[in-house]
């Protein structure tokens, strides 16, 4: 079982900075964690992915302004996310797939909001 706790939520202005991070407890070897956003009315999307050996994804709406990465030997994934906008207002979940099972694990979430 995996636990995912997230921090790093909070209010910030339009061009603001925020970074979140994410904690893995019981977390295994291989993996691909990820931060998924849900804004209000709107599906959950994904935002940026980053594999143990450090390959990342993004969505195009974020890419230049976000930047994923992870530390393997603690078992932690950050978000740092500059340049947000209010479009980016949204809760975010920390994701967890373990490679070779799939099993999937989310975070609470924790919220972001962009507005002056």
């Amino acid at each position: 079982q995996v636990q995912l706790v997230e921090s790093g939520g909070g209010l910030v202005q339009p061009g603001g900075s925020l970074r979140l991070s994410c904690a893995a407890s019981g977390s295994s070897s291989t993996n691909t964690m990820a931060w998924y956003r849900q804004a209000a009315g709107k599906r959950r999307e994904l935002v940026a992915a980053i594999t143990t050996g450090g390959s990342t994804n993004y969505a195009d709406s974020v890419k230049g302004r976000f930047t994923v990465s992870r530390d393997n030997a603690k078992n932690t994934v950050h978000l740092q996310m500059n340049n947000l906008k209010p479009d980016d207002t949204a809760v975010y979940y920390c994701y967890y797939k373990h490679t070779t099972s799939n099993v999937v694990y989310w975070g609470k979430g924790t919220l972001v909001t962009v507005s002056s």
